[in-house]
């Protein structure tokens, strides 16, 4: 199917009134999505759809999803729709008869509901900005869907923060309640606590194993699991948390919030002996914002490199700084970020969290990308597709400087 070629300043019917239904309208004109048809996606075969769910921890919080949802679901006006982080759906549950209707509508799992396929809905709105959304009716931009009530919440990782993918509860526009985003937000939180759960069980697993090989050791170091959480340590008090290279190996190596440490492995996860002779301090950082729905950090020198996936909120903060290479305040992050220089306490709060992640190339008073790095941004090719959820002031700035530069 050939899309149509859409009018860039004219929507296909009346404007929506909220500000992210609207900016996600003008991306999926953009995208070339035909509001009668949409822009359908090959579907997953089965056998893509099978590897798929064995590779995503969701198929585990599968049960708890479906129970926390059994009221709703047995209710057979709702339909149940699991995604992965691209959005690809994997799982579709509700009442026989809504699921043949939902599947007239590409409510089937292998369809794809990414936005730039089924324009402005549930699923493509959690995705982009990473919260619970809820879009109704007349809300959505391809005609067929706004019989539909979409209610999308976000599923993260506990563990890396990372984005697994998407719940959402999809019923007739005319039966919906406002409250069924409420609880899919609800499940997701409980899903995501047992992730937690289980998490914490595996690093106590951990601890066992790492105490006896800690005890026998001179200096500092500690244990930590593959996502860089400590079980253990002598020596030292342990941060919160070690960001990790991507695919970490034996060696000497430098850590953002450790310096040069030497990694051993362990049954599920590693020895990191800290304060070894060894690389020096990173001495470049790409940030790569190309991507439509996740962001990565990378950064590299001597000691090789190693990447880091960020929130949307870090995407933007190093973004500002990228941009920015004197250096801002709290004051001017709030106002960059928020709109409001009152809002130091939260400014001050990501810095922190950030630095944790990427210490070492971070300087502060103000706050600033270190001397000795060089830093370099990798950006989409369209201004729009620059963090397209985001309606930070800083980021809605540089769309508009990229477009006039």
């Amino acid at each position: 199917m050939h899309p149509r070629t859409a009018d860039p300043v004219s929507f296909p019917a009346p404007a929506p009134a909220r500000p992210m239904i609207a900016a996600s309208w003008l991306r999926s004109l953009r995208h070339g999505v035909d509001p009668d048809v949409g822009r359908p996606a090959r579907p997953l075969s089965t056998d893509q759809i099978v590897t798929r769910r064995q590779g995503s921890p969701l198929a585990e919080l599968m049960p708890v999803v479906r129970e926390g949802l059994r009221a709703v679901l047995e209710d057979e006006r709702h339909v149940l729709l699991v995604t992965d982080a691209q959005g690809w759906v994997l799982w579709q549950e509700g009442s026989r008869q809504l699921r043949r209707s939902a599947e007239r509508l590409e409510l089937a799992e292998g369809a794809y509901w990414g936005e730039e396929s089924a324009g402005t809905n549930g699923i493509a709105a959690a995705l982009a900005t990473r919260r619970p959304e809820r879009v109704h009716a007349e809300e959505h931009y391809v005609t067929a869907l706004r019989t539909l009530d979409c209610a999308a919440a976000p599923l993260h990782d506990p563990r890396d923060g990372r984005l697994l993918g998407v719940v959402n509860v999809t019923s007739p526009a005319s039966l919906a309640h406002p409250s069924t985003l409420a609880l899919v937000t609800a499940i997701t939180r409980v899903a995501e606590g047992e992730l937690r759960a289980r998490h914490w069980e595996s690093v106590n697993r951990l601890r066992s194993i790492a105490a006896p090989v800690l005890a026998r050791l001179d200096g500092a170091a500690l244990a930590v699991d593959a996502s860089g959480w400590p079980a253990a340590a002598t020596g030292m008090v342990p941060p919160d948390r070690v960001p990790l290279p991507r695919s970490p190996q034996a060696g000497t190596v430098w850590l953002p919030s450790l310096g040069s440490c030497t990694m051993e492995p362990l049954p599920g996860g590693w020895l990191v002996r800290v304060g070894t002779q060894g690389p020096t301090a990173p001495s470049r950082v790409v940030l790569d914002v190309t991507g439509a729905r996740s962001w990565t950090v990378t950064v590299g020198g001597a000691v090789g490199s190693w990447s880091h996936e960020l929130s949307p909120r870090h995407t933007e903060l190093l973004l500002v700084l990228a941009l920015h290479p004197d250096g801002r305040s709290a004051a001017q992050l709030a106002q960059d970020l928020f709109g409001d220089p009152r809002r130091v306490v939260t400014v001050r709060a990501e810095m922190s969290r950030l630095r944790r992640t990427v210490g070492g190339v971070l300087a502060h008073r103000p706050y600033r990308f270190a001397d000795n790095v060089s830093v370099e941004v990798l950006r989409p090719d369209h201004p729009a597709d620059l963090l397209p959820a985001s309606t930070a002031p800083a980021v809605l700035a540089a769309r508009r400087d990229w477009v006039g530069a």
